[in-house]
């Protein structure tokens, strides 16, 4: 039989998206097909930029076409985050909320990491900074002592650092003031904050919550649909008893937990590299079992790590070929393949 257009497509019928379980065709994912004897470009429009398993896909797509008799296969990736079927604020596609029931873990490092290496895969995002009484995202990103501007429509705009949209109260307030507010300031604060502020079009806006289980964690979810939250612990159990906490919170407000993420998984001497487990070992995926959720990895307790956000350059972006980078940006992955899957379930059946 000729080699056509047709024939391509039915073999890749057979090939499944491995997150969400049904075949390119069937999701719209195949693109452009161009046939030029016995060579095929195909294009492949992803659910996500940062899709962590294209490699896989690619390979499961050359093995569908093998025997069309095709000498050679390119395959091209392309598209973007999917949106929802209704956005939570205007031009912005998904709200993920980092938790962590507790101070101390690092939540802030994460949730500045997890927005770089997100925009680092070719996403659009923007960070939150919901931590109203210990702001450090200013400080962590390099913006300390810029302020917020307004545009023509008296909406707020969002700083910018090492690609991404940042906004925090330590923009507005003077440095060093503390924030001695009651609930009804804080909700109405998250309310500007989301809803008179310019953001522009986003995939996904990372919201660093406070610790515990208090008024922003519930003035968030009642403001806006979260599509889901990530929670951020140690190995050590006093951390996870309290990060259990967190994700009870989500599920009482009807938020889909996305992962955990274990941070401090292991102190790496920076003399010999030697990894010294100091807050224990594997506390971080014994609860995503628990939880049933997905385990985003292990970043390590490292000097550079430290250090990359006290002078305002995290990680991400100061070394992004790292050891601590790498383990962001698989985390990343991980976290947009399950909003992926996330948008997908959510959508109406056909």
């Amino acid at each position: 039989m000729a080699l056509s257009e047709e024939r391509v497509l039915e073999a890749l019928r057979g090939v499944m998206d491995p997150e969400l379980g049904k075949d390119l065709v069937s999701l719209g994912m195949v693109g452009e097909i161009r046939l030029e004897g016995n060579k095929a470009d195909l294009l492949i429009h992803l659910t996500t930029p940062a899709c962590p398993l294209k490699g896989q896909i690619e390979a499961d797509i050359r093995r569908a076409l093998l025997p069309l008799g095709l000498e050679e296969v390119r395959v091209r990736f392309g598209g973007g985050v999917r949106p929802p079927e209704q956005y939570p604020i205007p031009g912005v596609k998904h709200v993920v909320a980092v938790a962590s029931g507790k101070g101390g873990v690092g939540k802030s490092t994460v949730a500045a990491n997890l927005a770089l290496a997100l925009s680092r895969e070719g996403a659009r995002v923007g960070l939150l900074d919901a931590d109203l009484y210990g702001p450090s995202q200013a400080k962590m990103l390099g913006l300390e002592g810029r302020r917020l501007q307004v545009d023509g429509n008296r909406k707020i705009l969002p700083l910018e650092a090492h690609g991404i949209k940042v906004l925090s109260i330590a923009n507005i307030v003077p440095p060093g003031q503390a924030m001695i507010w009651r609930g009804p300031i804080l909700h109405g604060t998250i309310k500007q904050f989301l809803e008179d502020v310019n953001w522009g079009e986003l995939d996904y806006l990372v919201v660093d919550l406070p610790p515990g289980t208090g008024d922003v964690q519930l003035s968030l979810t009642q403001l806006t649909r979260v599509s889901g939250g990530v929670i951020v612990t140690t190995p050590q159990e006093v951390a996870l008893i309290d990060a259990e906490r967190a994700a009870d919170m989500f599920k009482k407000v009807q938020v889909p937990v996305l992962g955990v993420l274990e941070n401090m998984s292991a102190f790496l001497c920076p003399h010999c590299g030697k990894p010294t487990p100091i807050f224990g070992e594997g506390g971080g995926r014994r609860l995503a079992e628990r939880l049933k959720t997905r385990f985003l990895g292990e970043v390590p307790l490292t000097l550079s790590l430290r250090e990359s956000g006290d002078k305002g350059l995290p990680i991400v972006a100061q070394d992004p070929e790292g050891l601590e980078a790498q383990a962001f940006l698989r985390a990343a992955r991980e976290l947009a393949a399950a909003l992926s899957v996330q948008a997908f379930i959510s959508l109406p059946m056909a």
